[in-house]
């Protein structure tokens, strides 16, 4: 009805840390770019203009109190959405996510997250096609609603659909059930899919993810005396023929938030170039000797990873780690109350009916950018044939195509919405006009 060859739906997925878009049937989405925006409260500048303030997508806004639930984007403000964007040093610019624990807390940032997709990447109107949209295990009803209120009141789509990350994963790999590991950035959950549908009662989370480990990869290299300078920090001059020195720029109007983002850039890039998880549990005195990595900062400036590469992968597996590691403190209180990788999986396969038991344990997928990390696979795998019942057949599936694993959300939606069978499952927008928001329920159960 609303797909085919004529029209191709477009497929969303608002990650904690990047923002797929593209189109239905396509092998990859067209844009991906962080979702975080940068905000600059007029305010907060007593009205002295930006330089830059026509550079990128900036859209400015008049907000209105009651659509808003955070006070950083209330008033008149101007948001920045996009990697080009965000890459630009802005003064008094803060760095703000939509999402909490993967649920959304801000809806006006998510609506200009979605507007910067949908017209500025993929020139698209949205009033012509259907919106395949990718959403968390945890979403409530509450947020569907308002997910379905903003695009058909706003964007007016024809139909929308709202598809579990889990289940999209599932259908990724050309399955119906199966149990679905996502490492992402704000955290990972193991959701089991029987037939296509989440089992809620065998949902697992963990606080621990992509952003997570970053974020203790930067203390321990801050520990070690190991500073991360921005890249709009310093220039390169030329002192002698290809000699380069790094010179110091100072901007002091720089947000606090800003300085840390781009420093998060650069040591995510280190982890995903060094860090592999080790094929056993981390052990300090075994780790202490073995050869470095070299890594070369954006300044010049050449570091040595060695122990670090192994143990900040390892705290997937075992949270206590974290108490190890010097400025994660605020986190060391509860990180023993947290479970590994393993451990949740275990779980989350006995909260279910024992007859789909063996089945989930034969088809364990990994998913998320943080699944793309060398050896995570083969170390999950080892983990559980050590702790998982001696009948169970384990078998864990990851991509070895990394875009593969990092985009398999995205990828299911692909799959989902250019299928001529699913065409009428589509919520439409005469549904919505005659039964209301709620109806989305139904739907998309």
């Amino acid at each position: 009805m609303y797909g085919g060859d004529e029209v191709s739906a477009i497929v969303i997925d608002l990650g904690s840390h990047t923002c797929k878009a593209g189109y239905a049937g396509e092998d990859a989405p067209k844009a991906v770019f962080p979702s975080v925006v940068g905000a600059i409260d007029q305010m907060d500048i007593d009205g002295h203009g930006d330089a830059a303030e026509n550079m990128g997508a900036a859209v400015e806004i008049q907000n209105n109190a009651k659509n808003l639930d955070s006070e950083k984007t209330k008033g008149k403000c101007k948001l920045y959405v996009g990697s080009q964007s965000l890459g630009y040093r802005r003064d008094h610019m803060e760095v703000l996510s939509p999402l909490k624990n993967g649920v959304v807390v801000d809806w006006n940032i998510v609506d200009n997250i979605w507007d910067h997709a949908l017209r500025e990447c993929l020139l698209v109107d949205p009033k012509e096609r259907p919106m395949l949209l990718a959403e968390p295990c945890s979403n409530t009803q509450e947020q569907r609603e308002r997910t379905a209120e903003l695009m058909f009141e706003k964007y007016q789509v024809p139909a929308l659909f709202l598809a579990r990350n889990a289940v999209l994963t599932s259908f990724a790999s050309g399955r119906a059930t199966s149990l679905v590991i996502d490492c992402g950035g704000g955290s990972t959950t193991v959701a089991p899919v029987l037939d296509g549908y989440v089992l809620h009662k065998g949902v697992t989370t963990s606080p621990i993810g992509g952003d997570f480990l970053t974020e203790c990869l930067m203390k321990s290299l801050e520990g070690k005396g190991i500073r991360i300078r921005p890249r709009y920090s310093f220039k390169k001059k030329e002192i002698r023929p290809g000699n380069l020195q790094a010179i110091n720029l100072d901007f002091p109007h720089t947000t606090e938030s800003y300085k840390v983002y781009s420093q998060r850039v650069i040591a995510s890039d280190i982890k995903e170039c060094v860090c592999r998880a080790p094929d056993s549990p981390y052990d300090e005195s075994a780790y202490a000797n073995i050869p470095t990595t070299s890594y070369e900062l954006p300044d010049g400036q050449i570091i040595e990873i060695g122990s670090d590469k192994f143990k900040i992968p390892d705290i997937l597996f075992n949270p206590s780690l974290v108490q190890t590691i010097p400025g994660m403190e605020s986190f060391a209180g509860i990180a023993p109350s947290i479970r590994g990788l393993p451990k949740m999986v275990i779980d989350s396969i006995n909260k279910c009916d024992v007859d789909i038991r063996r089945e989930l344990f034969s088809s364990i997928l990994l998913a998320g950018g943080t699944a793309s990390m060398q050896q995570l696979k083969e170390r999950i795998e080892k983990d559980l044939l050590e702790e998982s019942p001696q009948a169970a057949r384990v078998k864990v599936i990851g991509s070895g195509n990394a875009t593969e694993r990092r985009f398999s959300v995205w990828i299911g939606g692909s799959i989902l919405a250019s299928l001529g069978s699913f065409q009428q499952m589509w919520f439409s927008k005469s549904e919505y006009e005659e039964q209301g928001a709620s109806y989305i329920q139904r739907k998309c159960p």
